[in-house]
């Protein structure tokens, strides 16, 4: 039996329970090494993915999301997990659970990737994985499948080493490594005054290693879960305030909390997972398969690939698109049933809320393929009432990242 193989088997007898997406039992929370930076500065700290977070400052969320489209915000997002993977075959292993092409990364990129159940080829997580330029890959997964993602990874580390293999895991505790992230059109201006390398020349979705606010030994990522031109910051917990503090001494750099993260990715047609993607959502359901390359698809031997080839060639029921509303009614949210114009049910809304950018309603979810057409009206039932929408193509605002111009 190959070394892969073994992993995949291992991979259908973990059983993942639904990740966290909104709220955790109070008792079980932990704090962010900002706790006190954030009720300091008005932060309403809430439940979230076992963390007691910011879901709003001062400022209202919208007042929240408008400030980052147009200038610059600042979000702790210390409850994500960090993880740096290191050893001899480190890219081999991180191609046996996640989807990318991680063997032909180019030293200092990041890419978006899935943790894909072999059996089902439903989505277990996402992520973003990082080679860098030193000794170790380094990825953020989500909080809410904290325990999971540890436990699935692991369990396959240990496999792929009882087959002779090098690969070790370092996992990073939000009380050791915090993470920030600065978004918004202001912020390269503004974290440039605070680091010595030139952010000119760091483009969307590349990494370094850098001293930031003097402190060494962060990691700088050009990423983020708005939609706009943004950094993802990894500090040493010890010193994160001090660097959050001196962020926010710049005139345009305000807190934000979970609640305009939230609207803002919505507006970016970005997933939650839990919410729009899970264990019961394929990536080609989920318009996701643009994270497999051509390469792993046509080597048939990444996580899931059977089921997933097999939807790309066949195609699937059901898909995930955008709506919004045609009408200035309530707002659709996540769970509302979605019906054709002949009142049959042909799908449901993960996601929903106003669209502080666009205001009008707007919503993600997944129909029935044949209704997935751009331009297709479909309604929604709200409290009783139907509400029309009409199929859009996402993003529903458009991106503000920093690419690599065009040679």
């Amino acid at each position: 039996m190959s070394p892969s193989m073994s992993l995949y088997k291992l991979n259908k007898r973990i059983v993942f329970k639904q990740c966290v997406s909104i709220r955790s039992y109070a008792s079980d929370v932990k704090n962010t090494s900002l706790n006190a930076f954030h009720r300091r500065n008005g932060g309403k700290m809430v439940p979230f993915a076992g963390y007691l977070m910011a879901v709003k400052y001062t400022d209202s969320i919208t007042s929240s999301h408008l400030h980052t489209r147009k200038a610059c915000s600042l979000f702790d997002v210390s409850h994500m997990l960090q993880t740096k993977i290191y050893g001899k075959h480190k890219e081999q292993f991180m191609e046996q659970v996640c989807v990318t092409d991680v063997q032909n990364l180019e030293e200092g990129k990041s890419a978006l990737s899935l943790f894909v159940d072999d059996e089902t080829g439903g989505i277990l997580d996402d992520l973003i994985i990082t080679k860098t330029n030193q000794d170790y890959l380094y990825m953020v997964t989500n909080a809410g499948c904290k325990e999971q993602d540890m436990k699935l990874l692991t369990e396959q580390s240990n496999s792929f080493k009882s087959s002779g293999h090098d690969v070790s895991l370092e996992f990073l505790d939000s009380d050791t490594q915090s993470l920030l992230a600065l978004q918004g059109p202001s912020s390269m201006r503004v974290l440039q005054t605070f680091v010595s390398i030139d952010l000119s020349k760091l483009y969307f979705m590349d990494s370094v290693e850098a001293t930031i606010c003097g402190v060494s030994n962060c990691r700088i990522n050009r990423c983020g879960y708005t939609g706009e031109d943004g950094f993802e910051l990894s500090v040493p917990s010890k010193w994160v305030e001090m660097v959050a503090e001196s962020l926010i001494t710049t005139d345009s750099v305000k807190l934000a909390g979970l609640g305009a993260r939230d609207t803002l990715r919505l507006e970016a047609g970005m997933c939650l997972y839990g919410s729009d993607i899970n264990s019961q959502t394929t990536p080609v359901e989920s318009a996701l398969t643009w994270t497999i390359s051509r390469k792993r698809r046509d080597e048939r031997r990444f996580p899931g690939a059977s089921v997933i080839l097999k939807q790309l060639s066949e195609g699937v029921q059901r898909k995930r698109v955008g709506f919004v509303q045609k009408e200035n009614s309530a707002p659709v949210r996540g769970g509302a049933v979605i019906f054709n114009k002949d009142g049959e049910k042909i799908g449901s809304v993960t996601s929903g809320c106003p669209s502080p950018t666009l205001s009008q309603n707007i919503s993600m979810g997944y129909v029935d393929s044949k209704y997935a057409k751009i331009g297709t009206e479909i309604k929604a039932m709200v409290r009783g009432q139907n509400v029309p929408m009409v199929v859009t193509k996402m993003p529903f605002v458009k991106p503000n990242y920093y690419t690599k111009p065009k040679q």
